[in-house]
């Protein structure tokens, strides 16, 4: 795409063009915004120092630059971002708003590495102006970014320093590179961010590939802005500088100057999943999939008309809502279908008595009938949620007849407590959620991450190499979201794990990669279920809960297993007791209900024996005193080729009474004997 380059001058925004260029976009013009009437400025979301030679920057690359003083100041200095009167970030609006109409880009290079307060306002400018954001640095390894750089020659000298270890007089107009180790040893000593990242010092960038020419500072003048004896604070102030001719041939493209520097680059991303491997194809898929077995009544089909409706249950800060669904009849077409859900969604919540709003939802599952309808539906569910949206989940399922989505929610009115990642940006992290739904939502010590599927993030198309690639790359897209909302995370403490795929085939290589990702096991018992289709043709979704703070707390499981006839019920439930610093408890609880017969399946006796396990296993969590008192949604799986939903939903309605669970009919389950599942 064509991309506009916010540049400030320093090493960051810089090697993020290049990155950008490697990638296939094109970079056509660049934009930075300058202080007015000072040398520097001290702003929340720009560096500023070495503005004076910027002009010879946009000489340097041959691109035309766009610039714009600084009128406004940090403002809005919150967590998230909206349009604010004299605020900096409106500055930014109104340049990328002109660079847009004359340029005609699509895409707005940025530098940021871990800070979130400049990725959210970024994101907020490009998505009022209809633009993407590509950080190709974010959340990469700060040590190893450092190396990279130098590695593909961008020549950068250190133009402000502002951190214990760096001193003005010593270290300002040094290199990267002669800057290197220093800056390693003293991250040891001082916790100092080698790149800089969190205002320890900033750069200025002489030269790159991407340079036509490279600048020379001929007059600098140092500035000592606080002479503080431990965190001295100086920069420098470029009074002259021109640019130097580089022996380059006329002829190459910025591509071809990137050719052979040792970048992180899309391309590699196979060799970095499966290193030292060949190349995957989906031969493996191919093969996986002819060995599929024939599901336990060879897809008998259960005509299942539903007319139910929606429940809700509230506990103290916590919220259930299941059986929200939309009818066929309810409109002429899957657009005015999913109004009606959605207007449903909001009066429900309204109506309860501590007045929720849409707001306070935190993970939302959204089953349809048909994923080509996915698009319709996400047109009209986006309208309803603004910042920092739910965590969601889309899977198409075996619905009812006269059923086109079914929707159940889980909410947190506890904002006080509540963190929300929804990064909107391409990198090479993991996928950017461009749509209405965050990549991961934090109550109090509990993580809700959205369904993970195997897309490259720098494209957001899917990974080639088949189920075991895509299995692969979704699970490290688990791992990084996790690892970005609680620092250095792992899969161990998963309170819930749901692995949703399109072939049972695929179980198996489902379950040697989740053991390859976490080989001490999770604090769960994944429950893997078989759909129609997943989003964008994946072939597997994770979708999972974790518990913070878990750490050293000792991990009670407990099994229950009764029989009834030719059924057999296994439940196995995880326990991790509350933290040392107050924090409530969590729990996993599975349940799997086999059948040694064919057909004929008694609904009501299959769930008799279901919540016969499930009530000892209540009974026994009560008796662990957890902090908070067990309740919540249940998810009940089962093959819609084996029940009628309207029957299972009558015979669990009994037992649960005014309890929320939800239904949700599938193509199969694990093995092929197995008929109901359940996962809290």
């Amino acid at each position: 795409m064509k991309v506009v380059a916010l540049i400030s001058g320093g090493k960051d925004s810089c090697y993020n063009m290049m990155q950008c260029v490697a990638e296939g976009h094109q970079i056509v013009a660049i934009a930075n915004l300058k202080p007015k009437h000072k040398d520097e400025l001290d702003s929340y979301m720009y560096q500023t120092v070495g503005h004076h030679a910027i002009n010879l920057y946009a000489e340097a690359m041959g691109l035309p630059l766009y610039r714009r003083e600084i009128e406004g100041s940090s403002q809005a200095t919150g967590r998230d971002y909206q349009p604010t009167h004299d605020d900096e970030v409106e500055d930014l609006y109104e340049l990328l708003k002109t660079v847009k109409a004359e340029q005609d880009v699509e895409g707005v290079a940025v530098g940021a590495i871990l800070s979130n307060y400049q990725r959210v306002r970024v994101e907020n400018v490009c998505g009022r102006l209809g633009l993407t954001a590509l950080a190709f640095l974010w959340r990469r390894d700060q040590v190893e970014l450092l190396e990279e750089m130098i590695q593909c020659r961008v020549n950068a000298v250190l133009i402000k320093v502002a951190a214990m270890g760096l001193y003005p007089k010593k270290h300002l107009g040094k290199s990267l590179s002669e800057m290197q180790d220093y800056l390693l040893k003293k991250s040891t000593e001082f916790d100092l961010n080698v790149c800089g990242e969190g205002g320890e010092f900033e750069t200025f960038t002489l030269d790159c590939p991407l340079f036509n020419k490279a600048i020379v500072l001929d007059e600098v003048e140092t500035v000592i802005h606080s002479d503080d004896a431990f965190a001295p604070v100086g920069y420098l102030n470029i009074r002259k500088a021109h640019l130097e001719d580089k022996p380059l041939d006329p002829s190459s493209s910025p591509q071809s100057r990137l050719e052979g520097l040792p970048m992180k680059r899309s391309s590699d991303l196979m060799q970095e999943m499966f290193p030292g491997q060949s190349e995957l194809s989906c031969d493996e898929c191919q093969k996986l999939q002819s060995s599929h077995s024939a599901p336990i009544c060879d897809k008998l089909s259960v005509r299942s008309i539903l007319q139910v409706d929606s429940s809700s249950q509230t506990s103290g800060n916590h919220l259930w809502l299941t059986n929200l669904i939309a009818y066929i009849d309810n409109g002429p077409d899957i657009a005015s279908q999913t109004q009606t859900l959605m207007v449903n969604l909001q009066d429900t919540l309204t109506s309860l008595d501590d007045h929720w709003s849409l707001a306070d939802l935190v993970l939302v599952h959204l089953y349809v009938r048909d994923m080509a309808d996915f698009a319709a539906v996400n047109a009209v569910y986006k309208k309803y949620f603004g910042l920092n949206p739910a965590a969601r989940v889309c899977v198409q399922t075996d619905l009812p007849d006269n059923v086109s989505l079914m929707m159940d929610c889980y909410g947190n009115s506890n904002q006080s407590d509540r963190d929300t990642m929804h990064v909107q940006g391409l990198s090479h992290w993991a996928p950017a959620n461009i749509g209405p739904y965050s990549q991961c939502v934090r109550v109090q010590n509990r993580l809700y991450v959205a369904g993970q599927i195997g897309m490259v993030p720098t494209s957001l198309a899917m990974v080639e190499g088949g189920v075991r690639a895509q299995a692969r790359l979704s699970l490290r897209h688990v791992a990084r979201v996790l690892a970005a909302m609680v620092t250095n995370y792992r899969l161990d403490n998963l309170v819930t794990c749901v692995c949703y795929l399109t072939h049972s085939s695929y179980i198996s290589v489902a379950k040697e990669e989740l053991q390859g990702t976490a080989p001490e096991g999770v604090c769960c018992t994944p429950l893997y279920v078989v759909v129609p289709v997943l989003p964008k043709s994946a072939l597997i979704e994770w979708q999972v809960v974790a518990h913070i703070e878990a750490g050293g707390h000792k991990t009670t499981v407990h099994r229950e297993m009764k029989t009834r006839g030719a059924l057999e019920c296994v439940l196995t439930s995880h326990k991790l007791p509350h933290t040392e610093d107050g924090h409530p408890g969590s729990i996993s609880i599975t349940a799997h209900v086999y059948s040694r017969t064919k057909c004929d399946l008694d609904p009501k006796e299959t769930v008799d024996l279901l919540l016969s396990c499930w009530k000892a296993a209540v009974q026994d969590t009560e008796n662990q005193s957890l902090c908070e008192p067990f309740i919540g949604s249940r998810r009940v799986f089962y093959p819609a080729s084996l029940f009628a939903y309207e029957q299972l939903y009558e015979a669990l309605k009994s037992h649960f009474e005014e309890e929320p669970f939800s239904l949700v009919p599938v193509t199969q389950l694990e093995t092929c004997n197995l008929i109901l599942a359940l996962a809290t």
